[in-house]
């Protein structure tokens, strides 16, 4: 599914050189500052660009995570990289204005867990701007720039979706820079990123909300005070803020639904199942797969 691009041999990289000189960073959360971290530790000279709220580039300039900041684009009009880190369609309506801004030459990338509909937007800017999806697959318990950190990207995953050829320079200087922060790069296309995360991701995330909203108005607070470890561990992801689970449905929902039909599927066969058979043929399978999730940890 994914297949590799080739960057710069380890012997041709040097942090004392920035592979781009003026970052931009669109978004300054969990991952935007994350990715400023991780620069600052490996890329020293390059010059970090923040643009967010007021109160988020307080905090960013206080843990010196970038250089300078702003709340307008305008502060990144000479930016030779533009990371676009905000919800998915609030990136969407940046790459609207982008050009108005970067009047030079620049790669443009995203961080968000959808890309066909950014990909979509992205063809309406100038050739001077070469935009190449892109998507993390790293995250923390809690968002925001306080839970960011340096090293949450080492050995993880970090999928590119381009649509240039897998030989384009600029692809190649883009995952260069991807594995300069510790990530291992892996690179489809679109569609292919958006069905694999409806599966991996997106399917976990709305199972385990509607999970725990049925446990919970079933058992109320004095029943979820019996509850085990269990419990608490399979439910962890319900305390994801709906507001950015609301633009990657919106953005991913025929996916998404395809996914939701094949579990409804499942259950609708265990719930059926009188003498317990397809039970025990989904557990026998669910442990295998446990089995195999579990050996890919780095």
């Amino acid at each position: 599914m994914s297949r590799t691009i080739p960057l710069a041999p380890a012997a041709d990289r040097n942090a004392a050189v920035p592979i781009f000189q003026r970052i931009a960073i669109v978004g300054f959360g969990l991952i935007g500052g994350s990715i400023a971290l991780a620069v600052r530790e490996r890329f020293a000279k390059g010059l970090i660009i923040a643009v967010d709220r007021k109160d988020v580039l307080e905090s960013a300039m206080r843990i010196h995570a970038a250089d300078v900041a702003a709340d307008d684009l305008v502060m990144a009009a000479e930016a030779d990289l533009v990371i676009l880190a905000a919800p998915v369609r609030q990136n969407i309506a940046v790459l609207r204005e982008l050009a108005g801004h970067v009047t030079g030459e620049a790669i443009v990338t995203d961080v968000g867990s959808t890309k066909r509909q950014v990909v979509e937007a992205a063809q309406g800017l100038p050739e001077r701007l070469t935009f190449i999806g892109g998507h993390p697959l790293a995250g923390a318990a809690v968002g925001g720039l306080r839970a960011a950190r340096a090293d949450l990207f080492q050995q993880r995953p970090w999928i590119l979706t381009p649509t240039v050829a897998d030989d384009d320079p600029q692809l190649r200087r883009l995952g260069t820079f991807v594995e300069g922060l510790g990530a291992r790069v892996e690179v489809m296309s679109p569609a292919e990123h958006d069905l694999l995360l409806a599966h991996l991701s997106h399917l976990p995330q709305i199972t385990i909300s509607a999970l725990m909203h049925v446990i919970g108005g079933h058992a109320g607070a004095d029943g979820l005070a019996l509850s085990g470890r269990g419990l608490r561990d399979t439910t962890r992801l319900a305390s994801s803020p709906a507001d950015i689970w609301s633009d990657i449905v919106a953005t991913n929902r025929d996916y998404i639904e395809r996914a939701l039909d094949d579990l409804i599927t499942v259950l609708q066969r265990l719930r059926d199942d009188e003498r317990l058979g397809e039970l025990q043929r989904i557990f026998e399978s669910a442990a295998r797969w446990k089995e195999a999730l579990e050996s890919q940890e780095p």
